[in-house]
């Protein structure tokens, strides 16, 4: 699956494309409204997202032009512009859904996947050593083969294959896997990292402790 990043900030074009790769999706980025529909022509891309505010011509005009070219690929606008008036304006010119900055990196890999869907393109499912998450059932496989997970070890596996080699953070993954569970101690996060950390010996995948940051999987 193909991603058009339309956004002139190096650190944010670094950041998404960074991220999406790791997802498994190829990465195109522009970062001029001058060159993003020769760009859009040429990649062919199955969602495009879209910054409003680029240095030359402004996104708007950007996403209008796309449309009286015949342009049908499906457009999510990242923006800070995040009044009811200009969401309101963007989907009229054409975009398909629309993010605020600042926004949530798991929020907006949803919203690409949901675009892609209703575009009847399927989201890829990356591997990390062998480890692959059903996009469709959450269910968690190794080799191709399903893994004997508790609910809470599937919850815990699947937040680190969403960002492997990367530090998440212990309270996210507390979130992810005892959501909406007050009775749950902090310190219950390590229980289910402990039994995880069992089942992944097979795998050649190390769930690592970084003391002040997290978890992180790494091969």
């Amino acid at each position: 699956m193909k991603l058009l990043l339309i956004e002139d900030n190096p650190t944010m074009q670094t950041t998404l494309q960074r991220s999406f790769q790791r997802r498994g999706f190829q990465v195109v980025v522009c970062g001029e409204g001058s060159r993003a529909l020769d760009r859009w022509a040429a990649s062919v891309p199955d969602v495009v997202l879209l910054d409003l505010s680029l240095p030359d011509v402004d996104g708007l005009e950007v996403l209008a032009q796309a449309r009286q070219r015949g342009f049908t690929t499906p457009v999510l606008i990242l923006t800070a512009r995040s009044t009811v008036g200009d969401r309101v304006l963007g989907l009229n010119t054409g975009a398909d859904d629309y993010l605020p900055k600042p926004f949530d990196l798991d929020e907006l890999e949803a919203r690409v996947q949901a675009l892609a869907r209703r575009a009847g393109k399927a989201a890829p499912a990356p591997e990390f050593c062998g480890l692959r998450v059903d996009a469709a059932s959450g269910a968690i496989y190794h080799l191709g083969e399903p893994m004997d997970l508790s609910p809470r070890e599937a919850a815990l596996l699947r937040g680190l294959l969403a960002q492997p080699g990367q530090a998440v953070a212990k309270e996210r993954l507390f979130e992810l896997v005892f959501p909406g569970d007050a009775s749950a101690q902090a310190e219950a996060i390590e229980v289910v990292v402990y039994r995880l950390r069992k089942r992944l010996a097979a795998t050649g995948a190390q769930l690592v402790t970084l003391r002040g940051l997290g978890y992180l999987l790494k091969g």
